[in-house]
């Protein structure tokens, strides 16, 4: 099933408006899988699904003409336990994340890491407690994989 929603990405509509980041919200995506369909997924399976999928992307991209840098990346949402990815109209040192990231190569990295991340959303809402934020100054950047849309 998740193999067949990242290939779906492809057949949606694809919006790229350099004046209106807000309307490229419709391009992200999130997936979820529980843990008994993760362990019969690889790695390399998710990583050629993606991959494919950027391929198609830049073609619609290349076919439409857009004249400004378009980015499909991809990173591990380990809060949420899902794999997320997104289409926008920026170049990879300009994606739209509220903190720290580091763009990589290796897609292969993320995805096994979503695919071991065996208990999403485990801790039930009634045993959160609040935490004061401080930022720290040697937290781990968020991994993203990007890939430039552009021939």
């Amino acid at each position: 099933m998740l193999l067949k929603e990242i290939r779906a990405i492809a057949g949606e509509t694809l919006v790229l408006s350099p004046h209106d980041q807000d309307a490229e919200h419709v391009n992200t995506n999130w997936f979820g899988a529980p843990p008994h369909e993760r362990i019969s997924m690889t790695a390399d399976e998710v990583v050629a699904a993606f991959e494919e999928t950027a391929e198609l992307l830049r073609d619609q991209v290349v076919a439409m003409k857009f004249a400004g840098p378009a980015t499909f990346y991809v990173w591990h949402d380990e809060q949420a336990g899902q794999l997320r990815c997104s289409t926008r109209s920026c170049g990879q040192g300009e994606l739209p994340f509220g903190s720290p990231y580091r763009t990589t190569s290796d897609l292969h990295s993320i995805v096994t890491e979503f695919l071991v991340d065996r208990a999403p959303g485990a801790i039930a809402w009634g045993q959160l407690e609040p935490v004061p934020f401080q930022p720290s100054p040697d937290a781990e950047d968020c991994p993203v994989w990007v890939c430039e849309l552009r021939p």
